[in-house]
């Protein structure tokens, strides 16, 4: 490719990502019409394997946290509590009773990030993802770093029962308690059963975890 060439091209792809940027933001803004945004969204998008274009639907939460305009109104803050209400309400608990299960498993489970693309089959169960985020067991040098570190968790937080419902609702909702948190909804979107929460949680409060040596 020549330089003429490149920068045709450069100014193409400028000029398109501009004009979605400026449909997504007029769309955002007050009042505006996002019909045409809308419509461009869909058009780019098409169902492939388990992934259908229905995941572009947003919820209440979604669209809100979507929402510069209205992250930074003054309604923001009441709103937003509203909405970790709506998200609390939502929280299914453990329906044996049982916080924790099987910590090896939730190891398992929190290094895979398996799941939920269109090559992914819908029999096969999908990972937490847990080290993309979080230091979870000190061992593993590779992690991420948006989410806090969770080593020795229960050390630091105790295992109450109150720590125990906190963790449990932030794992399956985690809109429940931060309206716009990053951290996926592993229970309430259906990424993660029952018995793997509680793997899940059992890594990170059971005294025997590497978590909490």
């Amino acid at each position: 490719m020549n330089r003429r060439t490149f920068c045709a091209v450069t100014a193409v792809l400028s000029l398109t990502v501009a004009s979605a940027a400026g449909a997504q933001q007029a769309s955002w803004g007050p009042g505006a019409d996002d019909t045409a945004f809308a419509t461009m969204l869909q058009a780019s998008f098409r169902n492939a394997g388990r992934v259908t274009v229905e995941r572009l639907k947003q919820d209440e939460t979604q669209a809100f946290c979507s929402d510069p305009q209205l992250a930074t109104s003054k309604a923001a803050a009441k709103q937003a509590e509203a909405i970790e209400a709506a998200n609390l309400a939502s929280v299914k608990w453990p329906s044996d009773g049982k916080w924790l299960g099987d910590w090896k498993s939730g190891e398992r489970i929190a290094q895979s990030g398996r799941g939920l693309t269109w090559t992914d089959s819908p029999t096969q169960a999908s990972g937490g993802n847990c080290y993309n985020c979080h230091q979870i067991d000190a061992k593993e040098i590779s992690h991420g770093t948006i989410g806090p570190s969770l080593h020795q968790y229960r050390k630091l937080k105790g295992g109450t029962e109150q720590v125990m419902r906190e963790t449990w609702a932030k794992i399956y909702n985690s809109k429940s308690s931060n309206a716009c948190s990053n951290m996926p909804r592993a229970g309430h979107m259906g990424i993660l059963k029952e018995t793997e929460l509680q793997d899940i949680m059992a890594l990170l409060l059971d005294p025997e975890s590497p978590v909490n040596k």
